[in-house]
């Protein structure tokens, strides 16, 4: 018989007694301060929408950081990609600590085939949120590889991969995919919509992007200073585990995403640095931004039947931007 002392749950213990947060009835929990949680912790070091428990079809519970400024930790120690969870686990939340309480959590038979595991490991998305998503990309790369050595090549693109990773958490996200000479990141908002502050923290994560891209040449023997592309979107999208018990792929996925690659494709066609979707720019402009500096511009994304409107422009124009919201924020 299952009882309530034997069902899956966090509990979190206070100086008045013990709060069970169950984690039965349902196969995602998400966790933070916002009010649009399923477990709502008003602590002010943990993020409006800081965690996400993820029940996977073998009986798995996995934790899933959304990118949250001040990090999800496992018995002390912060995580970056979804993890399992054993019974007894302590998890912390900014300064809220919880025990992941599952005795009789279900695994995986030993003697069931890896194709089985496979197929019955893989979880569907479950969670739909409003995300910005962030898509850069090296110009040029491919011309680069043919004229510096090997050797040098894997050191300039791991060390970009490594800096630009530094940069997205700085900046409270996670580089949700590596992709040849371009990496992706993805901002989880809430239901109220992107606040002026989110945008502009986004945007000054890629200007901080492209100026350690063009720094790069100072410390190798490039034939040329790098730059990048960007291209910026927001919008609603599935977000949740699409991998398998044992690798776990936690992404989103949608036309959200795919138009932020190709709003990014599309800034070497008219000539700019940065793409920006239209609900981006919508909500970039509550910060009060100018109109000058980022131009409307038609452009035919790959694999859409019309037109796309676009704000385009340099990262002359962001750093202009920027400064007018330091100097507005002085």
């Amino acid at each position: 018989m299952v009882t309530a002392q034997s069902t899956p749950q966090l509990i979190l213990r206070t100086e008045s007694g013990s709060r069970y947060l169950s984690l039965i009835g349902g196969n995602c929990w998400t966790v933070g301060r916002g009010d649009d949680n399923n477990f709502v912790l008003p602590d002010r070091w943990i993020s409006r929408n800081h965690a996400m428990l993820q029940r996977m079809e073998t009986g798995e519970y996995y934790l899933i950081d959304l990118g949250s400024r001040n990090g999800s930790f496992v018995n002390g120690r912060r995580v970056s990609v979804p993890v399992t969870l054993q019974n007894g686990d302590q998890l912390t939340f900014g300064q809220t600590e919880l025990e992941f309480f599952a005795p009789n959590v279900e695994q995986v038979p030993d003697n069931l085939s890896s194709d089985s595991q496979e197929f019955t490991a893989t979880a569907t998305l479950h969670v739909r949120r409003l995300i910005s998503v962030l898509v850069v990309d090296i110009r040029n790369f491919t011309g680069m590889t043919r004229q510096i050595d090997e050797k040098i090549l894997s050191e300039v693109i791991g060390t970009w991969f490594r800096c630009a990773g530094d940069i997205i958490r700085e900046y409270g996200s996670w580089v949700d995919k590596y992709i040849g000479d371009a990496v992706m990141a993805v901002w989880i908002h809430g239901a109220q919509g992107v606040s002026p502050k989110e945008m502009i923290c986004i945007m000054r994560a890629l200007n901080a992007l492209q100026k350690m891209t063009s720094r790069l040449h100072e410390r190798y023997p490039l034939p040329f200073p790098l730059q990048i592309g960007a291209g910026l979107n927001t919008g609603y999208a599935m977000v949740g585990n699409t991998g398998t018990g044992d690798r776990p792929d936690y992404t989103a996925l949608g036309d959200t995403v795919n138009a932020a690659f190709r709003l990014e494709s599309c800034t070497k066609q008219i000539g700019m640095d940065v793409a920006l979707g239209e609900t981006t720019y919508e909500y970039l402009t509550k910060s009060g931004i100018d109109d000058r500096l980022f131009q409307q511009q038609t452009v035919s994304l790959k694999g859409y039947d019309t037109p796309t409107i676009t704000y385009a422009g340099t990262f002359d124009d962001l750093e202009g931007f920027l400064t007018l919201v330091k100097e507005s924020e002085g």
